[in-house]
């Protein structure tokens, strides 16, 4: 396997975790901040992927999240 496609996959396990894990707030279970680090390390891979294969677009999107989970993760240890 590839570099870059083992980047992908890390990033959509990352992902998809954190989704689950936000799926289990519906039962009252408190996974902060743990969905955010889920989805800051699926964001990671993949920013990591768009810059290694030059795609700008998707890169800024990732850069994007990136921001958001990192005023997640800020506010969820302030």
């Amino acid at each position: 396997m590839k570099t870059n496609d083992i980047i992908q996959w890390v990033g959509a396990v990352a992902i998809v975790t954190g989704h689950i894990l936000n799926t289990l707030v519906e039962y009252q279970l408190d996974v902060r901040p743990w969905n955010i680090v889920a989805f800051g390390i699926g964001t990671i891979a993949f920013l990591t992927w768009a810059v290694r294969v030059r795609n700008p677009a998707q890169g800024v999107v990732n850069f994007v999240s990136l921001l958001v989970c990192a005023l997640g993760i800020y506010r969820a240890f302030a």
